[in-house]
């Protein structure tokens, strides 16, 4: 449950990203930068307690949610 949480946090946090692109857009990167750091979170603490063997979907989720950080970052700078 938490590990298809994370996945689709990490998605949601990619199409913000895109749409954040469009110029007049840009200031809403705070909000997704902070939904995508919210989504880290959640997804270090499912590695943390998760026992299932198949870790994919929360490593996956938390690799777009730091892309979506840092590409954030890079058009707010």
């Amino acid at each position: 449950m938490m590990q298809t949480l994370c996945l689709v946090w990490g998605v949601l946090a990619m199409v913000g990203m895109v749409i954040f692109l469009i110029p007049c857009l840009g200031l809403l990167n705070y909000v997704n930068i902070a939904f995508a750091s919210v989504g880290v979170v959640v997804g270090v603490v499912t590695l943390a307690i998760s026992k299932a063997s198949n870790k994919v979907p929360t490593i996956a989720g938390l690799a777009c949610c730091g892309i979506a950080i840092v590409v954030g970052v890079l058009r707010l700078a």
